[in-house]
């Protein structure tokens, strides 16, 4: 396998992107001998649908077991700030699983944690999407419930004023606007948009078009007209979503990226918690607007199945598209999961209506703050991975669904009820109106 002059993490990930998991398993053995001194044996890399930009896996030393895992990023090693610190989320008193090695050096970065035998969070609502179980469904939700009566305590207690550089020197940005950006032309919207989107075919059931037809076009999603198009929402997320915008409003110690397969599920006496891991992207300046968006979207509206599973998501679901004049409509039976619900109900009561009380009584909820949420979510679906149909995992049926959703997550209703008209209603019923 031919590859380019990669940083070590790079080219791991690009091996077992290729399927060849032994080169991969060489270089991260590698990696943790120079990092670490381990003499790492049995090295298994995780094959893992949750894996969209990160690599994780298990091996052995001196006959300890350990878990590893790394997040990786396009250009790295160029952008400023610091991966994995990991030890001021524990500080903050927000409940993390420490790394017993850490190595957080841009294209080298690796955590390396005692091996576990919880099971990931991701794993564990995956089965209760589709089931009837309503202990294990109570027992989850309660779990849920907990973690962010934690996360919002820890909030309240760390939230101040962020200026400009301190917003910028966030490693967070790198999971929304950096994405947009080129290395070599920062004031060019590019980045994985352009590799991704721009210029390429879109394959939907029942038509096909370019990204020169489908960028201007207004999406109709299950009868409900929304406002804005995809080049719409890409460029004003561009502009809006640029770390400086955050300057003077509230920032926050968080983890920035607790989707649910970065979380274990403690199930054990009479209550089941969380405890989060991974933390690439901790910070104690994190725009507050931020800090939860990536778990808002991960955890609740890329399930079941369409974002992660999208071969299984094709059997499960229809999905139909048609061109009509200036609109795209998409008609599909997908649709948020009961659990996933409850999950966005626990949300918004404990964390999110809580968390702008807070920034508006504080004089740090910025004017366009709902609009902030809306593109950030934006960008979960469309950057974390390519939606098009034939690109990677996604097919037709995926594709639609994907797309149908991230504009609704962006975008308001010209009239009814959007996808997520619910929640930001709620959120704006909490009396700060944009």
């Amino acid at each position: 396998m031919s590859l380019p002059a990669l940083s070590v993490t790079a080219r791991a990930r690009a091996f077992a992107k290729a399927g060849d998991l032994p080169g991969a398993a060489r270089l991260i053995g590698d990696l943790l001998q120079d990092k670490f001194g381990f003499e790492a044996q049995d090295i298994r890399i995780n094959v893992d649908i949750y894996s969209l930009n990160s690599l994780n896996g298990f091996f052995t030393s001196a006959g300890q077991a350990y878990f590893f895992k790394f997040h990786q990023e396009e250009n790295e090693e160029a952008m400023a700030g610091e991966y994995y610190r990991a030890g001021l989320l524990a500080e903050a008193g927000l409940p993390v699983d420490q790394p017993l090695h850490v190595s957080t050096e841009p294209g080298e970065q690796i955590l390396v944690y005692r091996r576990r035998e919880d099971r990931r969070f991701a794993d564990v609502l995956k089965e209760l999407d589709f089931s009837d179980d309503q202990a294990a469904i109570a027992r989850a939700i309660a779990a849920e419930r907990r973690l962010n009566a934690e996360l919002m305590a820890v909030y309240a207690k760390t939230l101040h004023p962020i200026d400009a550089a301190q917003s910028a020197a966030e490693p967070i940005h790198r999971l929304f606007q950096a994405r947009l950006v080129d290395a070599d032309r920062p004031g060019v919207i590019g980045g994985r948009f352009g590799s991704f989107y721009r210029g390429q075919m879109f394959e939907f059931p029942g038509v096909a078009l370019s990204w020169d037809e489908l960028k201007d076009l207004q999406f109709v999603v299950n009868g409900v007209r929304y406002c804005d198009t995809l080049a719409t929402l890409f460029n004003e997320a561009f502009t809006l979503l640029a770390p400086e915008k955050f300057a003077g409003s509230g920032g926050v110690t968080a983890h920035g990226d607790a989707h649910n397969a970065n979380v274990w599920f403690e199930d054990h006496g009479s209550e089941a918690r969380l405890a989060m891991f991974d933390p690439a992207f901790a910070g104690r300046h994190v725009p507050a607007l931020l800090a939860e968006v990536k778990t808002t979207f991960h955890n609740i509206f890329a399930h079941p199945l369409w974002l992660y599973d999208p071969a299984a998501a094709a059997k499960r679901y229809v999905a139909k598209a048609r061109r009509v004049g200036d609109t795209l409509e998409i008609e599909t039976d997908w649709q948020p999961s009961p659990v996933r619900l409850a999950l966005l109900d626990a949300k918004t009561e404990l964390l999110w209506r809580p968390l702008l009380s807070e920034l508006a009584a504080r004089g740090l909820l910025p004017g366009n703050w709902r609009r902030t949420i809306q593109l950030a979510l934006f960008l979960c679906p469309t950057l974390v991975m390519n939606l098009r149909a034939g690109s990677g995992t996604h097919n037709p049926v995926s594709s639609a669904i994907g797309l149908a959703t991230a504009v609704a997550l962006g975008s308001d209703p010209v009239s009814g009820i959007g996808l997520i008209s619910p929640f930001l209603d709620r959120l704006t019923s909490v009396g700060h109106k944009s």
